[in-house]
Parts: C-alpha cells; structure tokens; sequence
C-alpha cells in the first residue's frame, strides 16, 4: 500500500518532533508499505539523512500550512502520487482532498483559549482566520477514516467538542527522543539554582500567573533563578515587558530556542520542571524531563495528571498560592524531589516512539483492511 505523510513541520517544535520520531520508527518496523513524505526543501537534507530506506519517497513540497495554497494546491500534490491512505499529522487538512486519510489531533486548546486581543494579527484578520479553524478542523474529524490523539483527556475533549464518536478515536502516547537521553552529561550551563519551564508563551500556558507566584517565592529565595526555555515571538516579548514592570528581572532568565543538548543539561541541573498549563494535548516536557532526572511540577489539569501520575506534583495553576507553595516544596523537601525523580524514571517508560510508531501502523492497517 501506498501512505502519505505530510510532514512539512518537520523542522518545527512540538509537532516537528512528532512527525520526525514517527518517520524514522516507521521506516524501522514496517517493510510492507511504501511511504512518501511531504516535505519543505529547506528542511529535505536532513530528511534525507534520517530516512534511508528504498521503501520511502521524499517529495519537496513548498506550501505553507494555513494558506489558501494548502487548501487548493496542496491536494493536487497528493493526487498525484496516488496514496491508498495519507497521514495528516496536524489538523491543517486540506479540505478539498478526498482521498482516505488519518488526522492527528494534539488538543483543541484554541477552541478554549482563542489568542484574541493577544494575537499578532489585527482582530479582524484573527476573528477570520479563527472561523476557518473551526470549520476545517471540524470538517477534518468527520471526513477523516480515523482520528489520532496524544491524551485520553484530548480524545474526551474531541468527542465533546466536535461530537465524534468515540470508537473512530485511537489515543497513541507520545514517546521520548531517544536522541536526548544518549547526551552525556556537561557542566551546568546555569550555575545558580533555578526552575525550569519548557515551552511557547501562548495565554494558554499561564505564564503570568507563574511569575506571580514565582515573584512571591523569590521574597524568601532570592538565589533561585526561573528559566524559560522557548523561540522568542510576540508573546515572551510581551512577557520581558512584565518582567521589566514587576521588577524582577534578575531572577528571570530568557534563555530563548535551546538545542538537544542544551536543553538536556537544562533539565538535568534544574530544581524542577514548572507546568502551569491551563490546558494541554500531552505535555511533552514533561515526559522529557522525568526521562533526565527532573522533578516534575504541573498543573492539576486531566491531559498532565494523566501523563505525569504519581511522578509529579501538582497544584491549581489559577491560584497563584498554591504554586508558589508548590515551588517552595522543591526547595525545602529533599525527601520529597528524590522520590519524583525515581517515580518519574519509571513513569516515563510508558512513553516510546517505537511504540507510538507501532500502535500508529496498527491504525493505518485497520484503515487500509490489512490483516496480520
């Protein structure tokens, strides 16, 4: 059989780490299949490094995902190659393609958390480029063959909020980059000790209230640093300017986009990881940081209680108390960051990309009517 998968966010955070561990474990254990990849040509050599298998194809593909050219152009491009089953690893579909396909759906955090007001787009752009969302992801559920998702809390949320049935959803865990955890070990790249927080800066990730309460446990720890890890865009801009304003800025580090081996030294060093999420599809972070020996502070929201289980320590990421309790618990308790840290080694252990790659093969198979 002939399968597609768009992965021209290849080179992206976040869903680029998804699509490039699916490819390459993909590549590892299914030899049936012939696969060919969409991809970005500045992002086409490294592909071509990692997918080294005369099973595969790799297309360039030079069309931007939430275009009006993704809507109309990109479907001739699959068309062409006429796939049997095309894998979109991200809700942007185009919605004129009618071939069978697979969707996966990380969350629906914009249909509760819409940027508005704080976008980078003037409001009557956003207010329009919202509506498509909408109707494309809704579109997308229903026309889809089956829907992937990261989270049994993500898959309540689908069911809910675009009311499809629960037996065409299949929640497939993420894994973690084997790549991170065979870094050695370097010198401390920050020496004061800090916390650590991993991520965009979205309103959904509650970074003002972790300030808040980072501000409040500062009184009483003024050596303790909190680290932001995260591109810099409109909205850490936007943060640094609250920093500035709360004056505090000492105690803030704005340590920008980190490579693998940076941001494994990061959480190796670090007090905890910090997760003050309002909302989340999976939180990769933080089965990354359980894999390196980071203690784990999250909010007590379903999708990171459901990852995290008893290796982490959560807290009502509303109130601003509360976190900063949770903060001071890492500094004062030994006992207690020791035990997180060895609960976090095993908790993590259910998160693979072989696994997340075989359990994705299994759905395509079901797709495609293919019998072991």
């Amino acid at each position: 059989m002939g399968i597609g998968i768009d992965a021209r966010l290849w080179g992206q955070t976040g869903v680029g780490r998804y699509i490039k561990n699916l490819a390459i474990n993909l590549q590892k254990i299914d030899r049936k299949n012939d696969y060919v990849l969409f991809v970005r040509s500045k992002d086409y050599e490294d592909v071509r490094g990692l997918i080294a298998n005369s099973k595969w194809q790799i297309v360039r593909t030079d069309i931007k995902w939430h275009s009006v050219a993704e809507q109309m152009l990109f479907p001739k491009v699959l068309e062409k190659e006429k796939l049997d089953l095309v894998h979109f690893p991200y809700f942007s579909v185009p919605i004129f393609y009618n071939r069978p396909f697979v969707v996966t759906i990380h969350d629906l955090i914009i249909n509760h958390f819409p940027t508005g007001k704080a976008s980078t787009l003037i409001l009557p752009v956003y207010k329009i480029k919202l509506f498509a969302y909408r109707v494309i992801i809704k579109k997308t559920a229903q026309k889809a063959k089956k829907i992937i998702t990261v989270s049994n809390a993500t898959k309540e949320e689908i069911v809910d909020h675009l009311k499809i049935k629960e037996n065409k959803i299949e929640v497939v865990y993420n894994g973690v980059d084997k790549g991170l955890l065979d870094i050695s070990k370097t010198e401390r790249i920050i020496k004061d000790p800090y916390f650590l927080y991993v991520g965009n800066a979205y309103p959904h990730k509650n970074l003002e209230r972790l300030l808040l309460a980072f501000s409040k446990f500062s009184k009483k720890n003024k050596n303790v640093k909190l680290v932001l890890v995260g591109k810099e865009d409109h909205f850490y801009k936007k943060l640094e300017e609250k920093v500035e304003n709360i004056g505090f800025e000492n105690s803030i580090i704005f340590y920008q986009e980190a490579n693998d081996k940076e941001l494994v030294n990061l959480y190796r060093f670090a007090l905890a990881l910090v997760m003050p999420s309002l909302m989340e599809g999976f939180g990769l972070p933080v089965a990354e940081a359980m894999a390196n020996g980071c203690p784990v502070l999250a909010s007590e929201i379903p999708s990171l209680k459901e990852i995290g289980k008893k290796a982490a320590v959560y807290f009502n990421p509303k109130n601003v108390e509360d976190m900063a309790k949770a903060l001071g618990l890492m500094i004062n308790d030994e006992g207690l960051r020791s035990e997180m840290i060895k609960k976090g080694y095993e908790q993590v252990k259910i998160f693979s990309w072989e696994k997340s790659a075989k359990e994705t093969l299994k759905v395509y198979e079901e797709v495609l009517g293919i019998k072991k």
